[in-house]
């Protein structure tokens, strides 16, 4: 009785994992070359695997839902007959350099050895690795010439002296082992000596890095190099949004309010993540799960003279325009006094960073560490706009959205940013939301 181990193949994606999605055979069935008998998942897609040979289903070695890394066995196959020959755990084919081609698949990426010929030796090839290239190395030596030897001097030099019309034959060299410097070309041709190079550190000074400097270094750092940034842009007419700030000003109800946009912009979040939640969830590595929340905790980024803090508006998804206002308004400018306390800081769903009160239009934020997405607001500018045919001054801004590619599709990213514009170009919308 000859038993053989499918082992999960690579299926041409350069994937190391798959999940075993459900077998299409048991344990006793009989079984032909190319026969689907299990479908898997991978990251990209599910596929139909064939099964390479001909027998009676042994054993399913892996239970659906598991995950099974490539080279794993799956399944046994009695193949009926002798007991094959030890190969190390490889197939036949694999032992004599030859993969057996399976529907669907084609030859792997990978050399192959091929078998010797019956009394004939193999011959041993072995390439021998390229030999290191030598960097080359500048050095100062004499070059000849049908007079004879020019004195020691280096190519910077050399070029020097044919600019400034001067003889290096008539040169005594004043540097180490009789080499021409370029003061000794400059003397010889009346030119003033360069002014000498200032010291290393002569116009710098070191800060420590340290506190809030150092706390958002590492922050960024663990972001950028863990969670795989997009970033997406759109440029939004938000004139009618203008045009309603200036009508609340004289609200009473808003008298007192400084409402800015901003504020806008963070109602038209909270009111846009209810349709894209994607973007308020959290990818949580050690669980292998992504966690959605029911609540928004607003980060709003704020420059202050001890750096960049994130301090968060807590459930700003239950807040009206007028309260976000208020909250916006004191949480800034706590910032900004340093008093900001750490626990405020901590536990944010989504971020807002306001560039446009620099002047900047755009940007490429990165994502805060433990959130899966962060809107860019721009400066808000008159620019010709196309409104029924007609090019008419407007107020112009531009967004930038940034989001986990691991938890957040393009399309729901894309999504979540048009809503986002729609409602600033737009307040009424909001009601629809």
């Amino acid at each position: 009785m000859a038993i053989k181990q499918f082992p999960l193949p690579d299926v041409g994606e350069g994937l190391t994992e798959a999940e075993i999605l459900g077998w299409r055979v048991k344990p006793g069935d009989a079984v032909t070359v190319n026969q689907v008998i299990v479908e898997i998942e991978t990251a990209k897609a599910s596929v139909e695997l064939p099964c390479p040979w001909a027998g009676t289903v042994r054993e399913l070695l892996a239970d659906p839902g598991a995950t099974v890394e490539v080279g794993a066995p799956i399944i046994a196959i009695d193949m009926g007959g002798a007991e094959p020959a030890d190969n190390g755990g490889k197939t036949d084919e694999e032992s004599n350099g030859r993969v057996a081609n399976l529907v669907g698949y084609g030859p792997r990426a990978t050399s192959t050895k091929r078998r010797p010929r019956k009394g004939r030796p193999a011959a041993a090839v072995v390439e021998a690795p390229p030999a290191p290239q030598a960097e080359p190395v500048v050095r100062a030596e004499p070059v000849v010439q049908a007079g004879g030897y020019v004195p020691l001097a280096k190519p910077p030099v050399r070029k020097l002296a044919k600019d400034l019309g001067v003889d290096l034959t008539n040169l005594a060299g004043t540097g180490t082992g009789g080499v021409i410097t370029r003061e000794d070309v400059q003397s010889a041709a009346g030119a003033p000596p360069a002014a000498p190079t200032a010291a290393p550190g002569a116009r710098e000074r070191r800060v420590p890095i340290k506190g809030v400097r150092k706390a958002t270094a590492q922050a960024m750092v663990t972001s950028a190099f863990t969670a795989p940034h997009v970033t997406e842009f759109l440029t939004v007419d938000v004139t009618p949004m203008m045009e309603l700030r200036e009508q609340l000003k004289s609200h009473p109800e808003f008298r007192d309010v400084k409402i800015t946009p901003l504020a806008f912009a963070a109602k038209a979040v909270c009111l846009a993540v209810r349709r894209t939640p994607d973007v308020n969830a959290t990818w949580d590595e050690a669980a292998g799960e992504i966690v959605y929340k029911d609540y928004v905790h607003l980060g709003i980024a704020a420059a202050t003279p001890r750096g960049l803090v994130v301090p968060k508006v807590r459930d700003a998804d239950q807040q009206s325009l007028k309260e976000l206002a208020q909250s916006l308004e004191q949480l800034t400018s706590t910032a900004r006094e340093g008093r900001t306390a750490p626990a405020d800081m901590l536990g944010g769903t989504f971020t807002i960073t306001n560039v446009g009160v620099f002047g900047v239009d755009t940007g490429t934020p990165i994502l805060n560490p433990g959130e899966s997405a962060i809107l860019a607001l721009g400066a808000i500018r008159d620019m010709p706009w196309v409104v029924d045919g007609q090019v008419v001054p407007r107020k112009v801004c531009q967004l930038a959205l940034s989001f986990d590619h691991r938890v957040v599709d393009g399309q729901q990213g894309s999504q979540f940013l048009a809503d986002v514009g729609a409602l600033l170009a737009n307040p009424a919308m909001a009601i629809t939301y």
